[in-house]
């Protein structure tokens, strides 16, 4: 059976009679990312998509009655997967921006931070403002709310884009690039592993776009967002939301 029809079934018993039997048996396609630790990374020892987002759907479905699926894949790829009916939800470290709302629909807000700024540990300079960075080569994941930022800022020698965080971290940690934004929890989660020691984070660094993680759902499952957000609800409510965010070192 086609997804959207599925859902689109499992909707309208919803509607009808509350609580449906057919949620119940539901289990639906979660897209997340294996490189954005600690919300969502790939546990080698599990071959499992971990993480703060993993933790929170799967508590979601637990209190709405619908199981999830975990599946990895590039953070670019979440949302054209999301419209192209090959998952049913995006639970990731991504920002609720107007265009992304523009494209899917979004949860309530669940954690807000801005972007870090890393750069090579030599470099020891206190930055404050991107414009200091004026002229150098500067590092961003594709698909980010970063790039167009970055692209129009008209700041920078070149702006390089990259798949992953660890292809990032990779070339500032070896001065292929001069500096990178990316989400500061996140970068600094992965650079407290060690594996990275070349890489500085700037603390006196601004961030200019701030924003919340939300859950994404495509615009015609109206009513699994419902769903979702009165789940989340009373995770907040019970004190849930904040033991996963401590569980991961955001609280």
């Amino acid at each position: 059976m086609e997804r959207r029809t599925f859902l689109s079934m499992l909707a309208g018993s919803a509607l009808a009679g509350g609580l449906s039997p057919a949620w119940a048996q539901a289990v639906l396609k979660v897209g997340s990312t294996p490189t954005g630790s600690p919300f969502t990374f790939l546990d080698t020892k599990t071959n499992t998509i971990e993480g703060v987002m993993v933790d929170l759907i799967k508590a979601i479905a637990a209190v709405s009655d619908f199981k999830v699926e975990v599946e990895g894949m590039q953070f670019s790829t979440l949302i054209p997967s999301l419209t192209g009916n090959k998952v049913d939800i995006v639970a990731a470290a991504m920002y609720i921006t107007p265009v992304r709302k523009e494209v899917i629909d979004f949860s309530d807000p669940i954690y807000t931070y801005g972007e870090g700024l890393i750069v090579p540990a030599t470099d020891t300079k206190d930055y404050v403002t991107l414009e200091e960075l004026k002229g150098k080569t500067i590092g961003v994941q594709i698909g980010t709310a970063y790039v167009d930022k970055l692209q129009t800022s008209g700041l920078f020698s070149e702006v390089k884009l990259y798949k992953t965080l660890p292809d990032i971290l990779a070339d500032v940690n070896a001065a292929r690039v001069q500096a990178a934004v990316f989400d500061l929890p996140i970068i600094a989660y992965n650079l407290s592993q060690g594996q990275f020691p070349r890489v500085r984070i700037v603390k006196s660094y601004k961030p200019v776009i701030s924003g919340s993680v939300g859950i994404g759902v495509r615009k015609t499952d109206g009513e699994l967002l419902k769903k979702i957000n009165v789940g989340l609800a009373k995770l907040k409510a019970d004190g849930t939301v904040d033991k996963i965010l401590a569980k991961w070192g955001l609280a």
